[in-house]
């Protein structure tokens, strides 16, 4: 037995480990070897035909896009889901009946209908007259409120167009920018704002209508201020509801697997409160405030006002986008909560169609209504079923049932829904989590929350849709970076800060810039670059050629003698006489003259003057672009001038990890030449790090005399000087020398 669980572990031994034989692979020999064959982008007529070609399974998936219901409704489970969605439905429907639409939406077509169709228009004489304007002036309300109707259909016709017209052109995208936390944050305010304006019914306090900036604070600060004049009888009957509902749907969860049927409290609720509202008269022996009249019936189709689109079109964009954008929020919590996606398009399609439609029947911009989708989730509704048969109690209620609900409270359904916000406001209890997870969704979800609700629903969305794109752009402009060193025996590389194992190679400095590169950040990357390294390319240099400068000088004045050792000083001169490092930094003031001596100079030793030159301790320095996606026009340049500044000061550049669209876009931004070729980009790190190795190895093997300059006590037999002249066609003058007399 024990030979046999030995050879049982073998080959968990042999699948811990593996070994791997291959080449040392740079760019242009991976290319060369496995013949590379560059991508050919299809032509305009293989684009067309792709698009417009046709096939049975292609017709019927576009079809299901356009009508979703040939997807879910052959899928139906009806002994499981149609009980709750007809008690969902029923419950949605009345709440439906008896409330108005969502005030965001309200509150952005009712300012572009003030505006086309204000009071002053409709002013007239005595004899006419039918209701008063706030100043006490004549008004013929009848033609005004006519004239508002067609406008505000008008408006919906139009809004609805744009929709059809931004889910054809597939703007539906815009979805994938409203992140989970900007949803959380943002249907969290929605709710607060749904709290404040049924609050306000529960307590029966008739408050203004407030619109934009701080309209949530007014309202609630006017709400209390008036608090002293609350009806007793609507808030006992609204708390009632509250601790009824939040009870019922409390023992509904926690017996959902023994009670085959939620109890459909919200419609028990609802006639009971009716019934005792009429029993009672409420209305008469309490001055309760009941729902009173619904209006019946329907108005007779009637096509919008054309001419009226040039006023509006500007109103319509707004309307459009932020209907989309409220509807789209409140289902992608719900898309998060039950696992199935939201396809933006054909959201776009499906409002725009319906506010089409409705636009010929005198109807009102349509979007999602926060409590209504709340009372429908929370009453167990599970398909689209439930909508149907929420729509179908509204037109009976509408054409026949209407006078039944009139002696209900209002604070009663204000009541059902206040109490179906219970799951949005759960949603604050995300914050902590997501600040010990990612502090910046964090702050995501705040600020979108508090814009919301102090800017109003749809500047807060616009407020925190720009804040969430602002984080993207600020974590693309500070990306994480980090020198990264081997783990000894492997082929693997890690932070040096963050492992105690890490060991840098010798001589080399490794840089993960974990980021796309261009315009925003290419200064990001260059300053970790001198972070990582230790030094600046630029200075280094600039310092190698004031030195340069002054050992010239001190050659000529013959305080410094050449030998093929290096250079010395004269007997009796001392360093205190050659010229201290106090002169400014100056460019354009580095003039090399034209002959020079060749000598090879190890600028890490010490010289025989006062300049202070940093050590250059490395002489590879390796670019992990293992997390660079792309990099635009301004990030080649900029690589291709950093490459120059390490190479002149005899460090060499190499990249490595990088993707293969890297090296295609490099290629069409002229970016390889006689300079920068193939060969110093690596498949991956270890490859590079093996190649520099062997090249080091190399070089030692074949120039094992390096001369350089030292001040040295015993004279030796001098070399000859050898003139050069520096050609004007080549280098600019101090890459020149630096080219002769450093190394």
């Amino acid at each position: 037995m024990a030979a046999a669980g030995e050879r049982a572990e073998e080959p968990l031994a042999e699948l811990s480990h593996y070994v791997v034989a291959r080449p040392i692979y740079s760019e242009a020999g991976f290319q060369e070897e496995n013949e590379r064959r560059p991508p050919l982008p299809p032509t305009l007529r293989e684009r067309a035909q792709a698009a417009c070609r046709c096939s049975r399974k292609r017709a019927f998936q576009i079809t299901k896009s356009f009508l979703p219901i040939l997807e879910w409704l052959p899928n139906y489970r009806v002994k499981e889901w149609l009980v709750s969605d007809v008690i969902s439905g029923v419950s949605t429907g009345l709440v439906a009946t008896l409330q108005g639409p969502f005030p965001v939406v309200s509150l952005m077509v009712g300012s572009v209908v003030l505006s086309m169709a204000p009071d002053d228009n409709f002013l007239i004489d005595g004899s006419n007259a039918t209701g008063t304007n706030g100043t006490g002036a004549l008004i013929d309300t009848e033609s005004r409120d006519a004239q508002r109707v067609l406008i505000a259909s008008t408006l919906t016709f139009l809004v609805g167009i744009l929709q059809v017209v931004f889910g054809v052109l597939q703007i539906g995208f815009i979805v994938r920018y409203l992140a989970d936390p900007l949803v959380g944050g943002f249907t969290t305010a929605a709710a607060f704002q749904v709290l404040v304006s049924q609050l306000k019914i529960v307590l029966n306090v008739s408050t203004r209508n407030y619109n934009g900036v701080l309209s949530i604070i007014y309202t609630l600060i006017e709400t209390f201020e008036k608090i002293g004049t609350t009806n007793i009888a609507d808030l006992t009957a609204g708390l009632l509801t509250i601790f009824v509902c939040m009870v019922v749907k409390e023992i509904n969860d926690r017996f959902k697997h023994k009670i085959p049927i939620p109890i459909p409290i919200e419609v028990i609720v609802t006639i009971v409160a009716t019934g005792i509202s009429y029993g009672a008269d409420l209305e008469k022996e309490y001055n309760a405030g009941i729902v009173k009249s619904i209006p019946r019936g329907f108005l007779p189709p009637e096509p919008p006002d054309v001419s009226l689109f040039s006023q509006m079109i500007a109103a319509s964009f707004s309307i459009a986008i932020v209907a989309y954008a409220i509807a789209v929020s409140v289902g992608k919590v719900y898309a998060t909560k039950y696992d199935y996606a939201i396809d933006g398009n054909q959201e776009f399609i499906a409002f725009g169609f319906s506010n089409i439609f409705s636009g010929a029947f005198s109807c009102f911009v349509a979007t999602t209504a926060l409590s209504r989708t709340a009372v429908q989730e929370s009453t167990g509704g599970k398909t689209q079923v439930a909508g149907i048969i929420s729509a179908g109690i509204v037109l009976i209620s509408i054409v026949a049932l209407g006078k039944l609900l009139e002696p209900l409270q209002k604070s009663v359904l204000a009541a059902v829904v206040i109490a179906n916000l219970k799951g949005m406001f759960m949603q604050v209890f995300d914050v902590p989590r997501l600040w010990r997870q990612n502090k910046v969704d964090a702050m995501i979800w705040v600020f979108t929350c508090v814009a919301s609700i102090i800017l109003g629903l749809d500047l807060g969305l616009l407020a925190g849709l720009l804040f969430g794109l602002l984080t993207v752009v600020l974590r693309v402009q500070f990306p994480s970076w980090g020198g990264f060193g081997n783990i000894p025996g492997t082929d693997i590389y890690k932070k040096v800060k963050d492992y105690k194992n890490v060991i840098e190679p010798e001589g080399v400095k490794i840089l993960k810039f974990s980021s796309p590169i261009f315009y925003a950040n290419i200064d990001g990357l260059k300053s970790s670059l001198k972070s990582t390294v230790g030094f600046d390319a630029v200075k280094v240099y600039n310092k190698r050629l004031k030195a340069l400068r002054k050992i010239q000088k001190l050659i000529k004045k013959g305080k410094l003698k050449a030998t093929k050792n290096g250079i010395i000083s004269e007997p009796g001169i001392n360093n205190e006489a050659f010229e201290p490092d106090e002169e400014p930094e100056d460019n354009e003031d580095l003039q090399v003259p034209t002959k020079e001596v060749e000598i090879q100079v190890d600028w890490n030793s010490e010289l025989p003057v006062k300049v202070n030159i940093p050590k250059v301790p490395i002489h590879s320095l390796i670019l992990d672009f293992g997390a660079v996606t792309f990099l635009d026009i301004v990030a080649v340049k900029s690589i291709k001038t950093i490459i120059r500044e390490f190479e002149r000061i005899d460090v060499r550049v190499y990249f490595a990890s990088y993707q293969d669209n890297l090296i295609s876009q490099l290629e069409r931004s002229a970016f390889f030449d006689d300079m920068v070729r193939k060969d110093i980009f690596f498949l991956t790190v270890h490859d590079a790090v093996l190649y520099i190795r062997n090249q080091m190895t190399y070089s030692d093997n074949q120039d094992p005399v390096f001369e350089k300059i030292s001040l040295m006590q015993e004279s030796k037999e001098p070399i000859e000087f050898t003139e050069t002249s520096c050609p004007d066609d080549e280098l600019d003058v101090q890459e020149e020398a630096m080219r002769r007399l450093a190394s």
